[in-house]
């Protein structure tokens, strides 16, 4: 079902068709389809990506004499990009300066909404790095941050990079135990934070957390609260922010997977790769140009946050909203919207299927006319939640993403001369060599199958942090087909050439031999506006196959036969339940992906304190029914 289709204006004005017009003038390239430029783009992965790199016009202090060094090993991650370059991607950023509108908008809950000028924000990154100097900060060094999402930690980030030294953030809301298992791993020389946050109207004070912080912390040789830099003198400041160039390959940041049941592996990208990569991903696929107002709603300790920073290379201004999204009341997003007029509005999509069961009132009395994408990720988006959303703002194209921490951006997106049809992702983004495999290497079209990469990007990781022979870098990534990046989504095409992610490979539920994907069944329950949220998982019981499905609701009684029959009409009756549980809670990680699997380990009779990290979750307490419950599965 096509929800929505561009107009031919927003065509021709789009980033793309710019984009498309340079392929034509400076490379004599032309494409009679979108499919032949993406082929083009993994088949000539050196003349994509330095075609990238030459329209968005990246400022190099020194050139590049290779732009894709394929290694004779066929490894993906000793690929090599743009040899001998150096850039900044700080200083990139900041070229597009004005006075002409403000950096940054900002609004803490309850609070007014603020305007950060270029000016302002360039005082307040002056000042921080004059900090990171006067304590002997250079290229290479670590600086973290345990802190909420404000201005002055975007200010610390560029500050930071600027210099040549490597980032790493986690949200104030992180427990001690989460923070320092990630933060000790980088042994980082500077540690930001902030001294106080506010979440559902009550202030929370860190300074005990700190103080443990810092205790586990013997690397830290300087620390300052970020409300230090809260006022900035124009007087004190006698230069302009310092850029030191580094390599292409250096990194910039360092992100880190779960860890809901492990040990979180410290993830690192290059510079250079993660400013081709998001802006082709937000300029190009997203549509973001010079004086639109970005907002992602995130905190500090998710990737979205280092992707909605750089809609500021796009020449966007960059909108933040620190506090819950449902307090004071669930409309208050959409208010920020609204008095930010903000044009790109993106959250994770646990949030836009919440808001779509308990607030489709009251998003509607809001003018949210200035909206001209609506971006999801974190999980698959609900088809129902697409078309409610549609009928909700029908002038906003509808982007799904799917990518993940491990390259900070997405394989599959939007694309703004296609159409938008329910429940599915619109393309393969340029760049991103897609395809479908079955276990033994076979590509699939008509039926889902693994999310493989066949070739490099520069935006994957160029190592996790200490991991010196690559070794856990090898086991996450290609430990399943050699030399192919494994993703472990499950996932097909569509009749309309897009893409559907039908959930986690490894948790996917099997019925006599055939796979199913969850997000299948989670798209059918969110259609019945009683069911709150649901989780279903595959057990094995005396060799039985089964499906259980746990179900947050506000049924007066659950009419467990009345599902069992919905899910028969709306799927097939291989994909219904053998048993269905009412749960208080569904429990979520910090990232907003269901546990499924640790579910499963908990009720297969695993012990659950050696295989969940429940400092990693973002609902704890969710997990404790479960834990009561474990064994259900032996009971039955």
């Amino acid at each position: 079902m096509t929800l929505w289709t561009p107009s031919d204006d927003s065509i021709l004005s789009s980033n793309l068709t710019s984009y498309t017009d340079f392929l034509h003038q400076k490379k004599k390239l032309k494409f009679d389809s979108y499919d032949e430029m993406h082929n083009w783009s993994v088949n000539y992965l050196g003349d994509f990506w330095e075609s990238i790199l030459q329209y968005f016009k990246i400022k190099l202090h020194s050139n590049y004499h290779t732009t894709h060094k394929k290694p004779k090993s066929n490894k993906m991650y000793e690929s090599k990009w743009f040899i001998g370059s150096k850039l900044n991607y700080s200083e990139y950023l900041f070229n597009n300066a004005t006075s002409d509108r403000p950096a940054l908008k900002y609004q803490i809950e309850s609070s007014n909404l603020t305007e950060i000028s270029w000016e302002d924000l360039k005082l307040k990154t002056k000042e921080i790095q004059n900090f990171l100097i006067k304590n002997g900060v250079k290229k290479g060094d670590r600086v973290v941050a345990y802190c909420s999402n404000t201005p002055n930690v975007i200010a610390a980030f560029l500050a930071t990079n600027a210099l040549g030294a490597i980032w790493s953030s986690c949200s104030i809301d992180f427990g001690i135990e989460t923070v320092t298992k990630r933060f000790t791993q980088i042994k980082p020389k500077v540690l930001f934070a902030s001294e106080k946050y506010v979440h559902k109207g009550k202030a929370y004070d860190t300074k005990d957390n700190l103080e443990v912080l810092m205790e586990k912390l013997k690397s830290i040789k300087a620390y300052s609260t970020l409300e230090a830099f809260d006022k900035i003198e124009k007087s004190n400041l006698s230069s302009e922010i310092i850029f030191r160039p580094v390599n292409f390959a250096d990194p910039i940041w360092i992100l880190y997977s779960s860890g809901t049941t492990g040990e979180p592996k410290a993830i690192t990208h290059s510079v250079g790769g993660i400013l081709l990569e998001h802006l082709k991903a937000i300029a190009l696929h997203q549509n973001v140009k010079e004086g639109d107002n970005f907002f992602w709603y995130s905190t500090t300790g998710w990737m979205m946050w280092n992707y909605a920073l750089s809609s500021l290379l796009c020449g966007a201004c960059l909108c933040i909203y620190e506090g819950s999204h449902s307090f004071p009341h669930q409309n208050i997003l959409w208010e920020f919207a609204m008095k930010a007029d903000i044009n790109h509005f993106g959250g994770g999509a646990t949030f836009f299927n919440e808001q779509m069961k308990v607030n489709k009132k009251n998003i509607s009395k809001v003018d949210l006319s200035k909206i001209k994408t609506i971006g999801s990720t974190g999980s698959p988006m609900a088809k129902q939640t697409f078309m409610e959303l549609n009928n909700l703002l029908p002038h906003a194209q509808i982007i799904s993403l799917s990518g993940g921490t491990d390259v900070c951006s997405a394989f599959v997106g939007g694309h703004p001369h296609l159409p938008v049809n329910a429940g599915e992702i619109q393309c393969k983004m340029l760049g991103a060599s897609i395809e479908i495999w079955d276990s033994n290497r076979k590509s699939l079209y008509d039926s889902p199958g693994e999310l493989v990469i066949t070739a490099p990007l520069p935006s994957m990781p160029i190592y996790f942090w200490n991991d010196f022979d690559f070794k856990i870098y090898r086991e996450s990534y290609f430990s399943k087909y050699e030399n192919i990046w494994y993703h472990g989504d499950w996932i097909s095409y569509t009749k309309n050439q897009g893409l559907i992610i039908h959930g986690r490979s490894d948790s996917t539920l099997n019925r006599s031999g055939i796979r199913i994907g969850t997000a299948e069944i989670y798209d059918v329950l969110d259609q019945i506006n009683e069911i709150q949220d649901s989780l279903i998982i595959h057990l094995t019981n005396n060799e039985e196959d089964r499906l259980i499905l746990f179900l947050k609701h506000n049924f007066k009684k659950l009419n467990k036969s009345y599902i069992n029959e919905f899910i028969k009409n709306k799927c097939s009756p291989r994909h219904v339940p053998n048993q269905i549980f009412s749960v208080p809670d569904i429990p979520y990680t910090i990232s907003g992906k269901k546990l499924e699997i640790p579910i499963k380990k908990i009720l297969s009779g695993k012990n659950f304190g050696e295989i969940i990290n429940f400092d990693s979750l973002k609902n704890p307490d969710a997990l404790s029914w479960f834990i009561e419950n474990r064994k259900i599965n032996s009971q039955s």
